[in-house]
């Protein structure tokens, strides 16, 4: 989503035309997001206050992913959670149980406002055998002012104290990949991973069986690609510049 479609709550420009061939092709598609703060429904207003509309159930975020993991490995569980709605609903959504009295798990997603105290808990329930989950192991997010921790940062702080490392979902996870797949579906050898960045989208895709494409709205340029022992199918400047090539983008 972010780098790919917005850039800084921007439209992309043609990520609206891009869009709507998809629609007017009935190409499936999900829009993919790391981010686990937001619900789908909150992500949606965000699209449409951009000029994108995208329905909720096109937007898979790495809370759902996690939520659908955790459904299928423990069913009906309990988790005590580091986040916030995005993650908090996707775990009531399944029936899970949050509590801070001896969870099945510690599941860490991103917040605006991470608590010491939320903090210390984690360390200490995963220290006394919570396994440990996490969203996604992003390190930092992007602000107006400048970089931001994010989960992996503080999954780092909780793999010092406790000598644990979490489990990821989200990208570079192919189990992401696999789990969007279901969700419209689709089948890698017919799917096209587009994303911005080289060590999250696109080695996934890669991972998942998927041909893939660099646009480099956002993170990764050009030179950057050289940079890494695995290159994307395709590499364009933009989204906008796979209009009128949906239906095969590497004819």
């Amino acid at each position: 989503m972010d780098g790919v479609l917005v850039h800084e709550d921007h439209l992309v420009p043609g990520a609206d035309k891009f869009l709507a061939e998809l629609r007017s092709k009935e190409i499936p598609f999900l829009v993919l997001t790391n981010n686990s703060i937001r619900t789908p429904r909150d992500l949606q207003a965000r699209l449409r206050h951009t000029g994108l509309d995208i329905p909720e159930e096109a937007i898979w975020t790495s809370a759902l992913a996690t939520a659908t993991f955790l459904n299928d490995q423990r069913p009906n569980g309990t988790a005590y959670v580091v986040g916030e709605s995005g993650l908090t609903t996707a775990l009531h959504e399944i029936g899970y149980v949050l509590t801070d009295s001896d969870p099945d798990y510690v599941v860490l997603g991103e917040t605006r406002t991470y608590s010491f105290e939320a903090i210390t808990t984690a360390i200490r329930l995963v220290d006394r055998g919570a396994r440990f989950i996490a969203t996604n192991p992003d390190a930092t997010g992007p602000s107006r002012e400048g970089l931001l921790p994010a989960t992996g940062s503080v999954a780092a702080l909780i793999t010092r104290a406790t000598g644990k490392e979490p489990y990821y979902v989200g990208k570079p996870n192919a189990l992401m990949m696999r789990s969007a797949l279901r969700r419209i579906g689709a089948h890698s050898q017919s799917t096209v991973m587009i994303g911005d960045r080289m060590d999250t989208d696109i080695v996934s895709g890669l991972e998942a069986g998927m041909r893939t494409v660099l646009v480099t709205t956002g993170i990764s340029t050009r030179e950057s690609v050289e940079q890494f022992p695995y290159r994307p199918t395709l590499v364009v400047d933009s989204v906008a510049d796979l209009v009128g090539r949906t239906d095969n983008p590497f004819a």
